[in-house]
């Protein structure tokens, strides 16, 4: 339990300054994205340059972007896996009436039995 000062104590892994630069990175995009927005550009190539800094920055919303993409992706998977096994059982009744008739035939002809 650690009463005392007995135990020896852990070490802590701290990562509030790293979520805090985040924090800072991502307060500092919706201002320029805001300024560039509000601002008329001067040059028509200028959003090249603005593409360009915010490149690292549309990299951390790509996460949560996919999330409705993952969910269709599940989706199309499970209905696709559906349609395998569906098929993968007609293929197996039609393997089991292939043996039966085969079955049938040897019996009529004597061979197998």
């Amino acid at each position: 339990m650690g009463l005392f000062g007995f135990r020896k104590k852990k070490e802590i892994l701290d990562l509030t300054e790293r979520y805090k630069k985040q924090q800072e990175k991502l307060a500092q995009v919706k201002s320029e994205s805001q300024e560039s927005s509000q601002s008329p550009s001067q040059n028509a190539f200028s959003f090249l340059g603005n593409l360009a800094s915010n490149s690292n920055s549309e990299t951390q919303f790509e996460e949560y972007v996919d999330v409705s993409g993952a969910e269709e992706k599940k989706r199309k998977l499970a209905k696709r896996l559906m349609d395998m096994t569906a098929k993968m059982e007609d293929l197996s009744n039609q393997i089991y009436h292939l043996q039966q008739r085969v079955e049938l035939l040897e019996k009529k002809s004597s061979v197998g039995y």
